[in-house]
């Protein structure tokens, strides 16, 4: 039997052209832009380096778009969310030492939300390596070592025959699911060294599938048919395997409620009368989950965040559904199935039988009651106001990237995301500085809708930099900055830790200033007026910043009761 990878392409007239004829002046940073542009990339973001020159100066005689970035780590922002939003493997180019260490936060970032990054970085001459000791700029002892442990999988070139099979390779990984970063290295002389080797024309890879073994969803489907009280928890791994749309299906045919986790918005819709939202941070959630006979939990580990910070106690059985294989029954005993959220649960819309419980949407309407009597009780009418005009002024096919800042945390549990796959945030790794260069990469990749970018005042100072990048690309990106004064959310959490902040409070320019000073529209907005200036910044196109002065509070933590 012959399968359709085993067949050998034959070169077009076109491609056996030029690979005889290659254009002169062509380097080892020419094979890189190639087998970029073979792949089916048109896109790559980074930030030039003595060592990566050959690279970037190979981009000029390519067809594929360069985003340039200020920061490195800004940088592998813009690819996170660039390959969240489109599912392809998004390119980061970055140079030696310095410049690669300072992409780690974010491709920590992109490995837990399995974000699929392929950073190629340069690397010292080929005479420098293995020592630490020749004296190179940038230097390393062994640079591959501090992202062997960050990203998916490390690639290694030599020599320039060894350029396009490495790529391609990483590629490969990168959308292999779980999707996630993967890192290639080049040294300077291989990337600046003319090349004899023809012009890459070619460039399918394979991605592998994961489907599940059909023994674990046939004891899944019964378990689930026979279930009294169904429950489903879905993760960040139902939006990336773009399965939003089975899930409902295998949620009506059950009648089980569903929780989305944080990194999961949108997976499920939020005003469906099975729809538990995402109160995790909740104890009438947890307690409702807990008590489900079994409860299938779909792309998500069920970490700090999922778990009510590891409060959460399920009593009945549980089904765990992962592409991510470390993450399997890592925090609670389960029946483990390792696949792709989509392939899992088109096997159980296949075998399970239809459920009948009226009771179902009640159940969830109670839960979702008890929640607003517990957020209405602490005062915190502000906070909701806040949110709900972002939500008004947001339109509903509009990407949202939310910063580690209190609104995000309000988001987490309250924002309706109104679709899969536009709601991202960085809790993930928890890094600060995220929403605002991932909000760029979102625009490269769709400069149909307007984005939104949300930062607190603090984690703002990470990417400030980047209303430069805006500008020069002309992205369409409003950045809302809440300035409460410092970091909010530690000034809270050591006002109830210790009685008092230590190095919460921070100097700050003034953003609207500075936004024009880099020829973006800023305007300074209030609670009542934000809804409106919001709304109007989304509908000009190019970048634009609003800033909320305002000091939100965080509402109580329901994981102690």
């Amino acid at each position: 039997m012959t399968h359709d990878h085993d067949l050998v392409l034959r070169p077009t007239a076109a491609q056996t052209e030029a690979a005889l004829n290659p254009p002169p002046g062509r380097n080892g940073g020419d094979l890189v832009v190639e087998t970029l542009a073979g792949l089916g990339a048109t896109t790559v973001f980074g930030l030039p380096g003595q060592h990566a020159l050959g690279m970037f100066d190979a981009l000029r005689r390519s067809d594929l778009r360069y985003i340039g970035l200020r920061v490195e780590n800004n940088a592998g922002f813009a690819a996170d969310a660039y390959g969240r939003v489109t599912g392809e493997a998004a390119p980061l180019l970055l140079s030696t030492g310095p410049g690669a260490l300072t992409s780690l936060a974010a491709l920590q970032e992109a490995r837990a939300a399995s974000a699929p990054v392929l950073a190629i970085g340069s690397q010292v001459p080929t005479a420098g390596l293995g020592g630490g000791r020749h004296g190179y700029l940038h230097e390393l002892p062994d640079q591959a070592a501090s992202f062997r442990g960050v990203v998916k999988s490390v690639h290694t070139v030599r020599t320039q025959s060894q350029i396009p099979s490495a790529i391609a390779e990483a590629w490969t990984s990168a959308l292999t699911v779980p999707h996630g970063p993967v890192w290639v290295e080049i040294p300077q002389d291989v990337l600046l060294a003319e090349t004899p080797i023809p012009v890459v024309t070619g460039g399918d890879t394979f991605p592998e599938e994961l489907p599940p073994r059909p023994e674990l969803t046939a004891v899944a489907a019964d378990l689930l048919t026979r279930a009294e009280r169904p429950a489903i928890i879905a993760g960040g791994g139902v939006v990336r395997a773009d399965a939003s749309k089975k899930l409902r299906q295998l949620a009506e045919r059950l009648q089980a409620p569903v929780v989305t986790t944080f990194g999961g918005k949108g997976a499920f819709p939020w005003t469906h009368p099975l729809s538990l939202q995402s109160w995790l941070e909740d104890r009438h959630t947890t307690d409702f989950l807990e008590d489900a006979d079994v409860l299938l939990v779909v792309g998500s580990g069920l970490g700090e965040l999922s778990s009510n910070y590891h409060t959460f106690a399920p009593r009945g059985r549980v089904i765990q559904i992962e592409a991510d294989l470390g993450k399997l029954e890592s925090n609670h005993p389960a029946l483990g199935i390792h696949a792709d959220a989509r392939l899992a649960l088109q096997a159980l819309l296949e075998t399970v039988d239809e459920r009948t419980d009226a009771t179902a949407p009640a159940r969830v309407r109670d839960v979702l009651d008890r929640v607003r009597e517990r957020i209405a009780s602490q005062e915190l009418t502000l906070e909701q106001d806040v949110l709900a005009a972002v939500r008004r002024a947001l339109p509903s096919d509009a990407p949202s990237f939310w910063d580690m800042t209190i609104l995000a945390y309000w988001a987490w549990s309250a924002f309706d995301a109104k679709a899969p796959n536009t709601m991202h945030s960085a809790q993930g790794a928890g890094g600060l500085g995220y929403g605002f260069p991932a909000a760029l990469g979102a625009a490269a990749a769709d400069p149909t809708r307007p984005v939104l970018a949300v930062s607190g005042d603090g984690g703002a100072l990470y990417s400030i930099a980047e209303l430069a990048t805006a500008r020069q690309y002309d992205l369409n990106v409003t950045w809302l900055i809440v300035d409460d004064g410092g970091y909010g959310i530690l000034r809270e959490y050591m006002t109830d830790a210790f009685g008092e902040p230590t190095a919460t409070e921070l100097t700050r320019p003034d953003y609207v200033a500075l936004a024009e000073s880099f020829g973006v529209p800023g305007v300074r907005t209030s609670p009542q007026t934000l809804e409106a200036d919001l709304a109007k910044a989304l509908a000009a196109p190019g970048p634009s910043v609003v800033v909320l002065p305002a000091v939100l509070r965080m509402f109580a933590p329901t994981h102690l009761g």
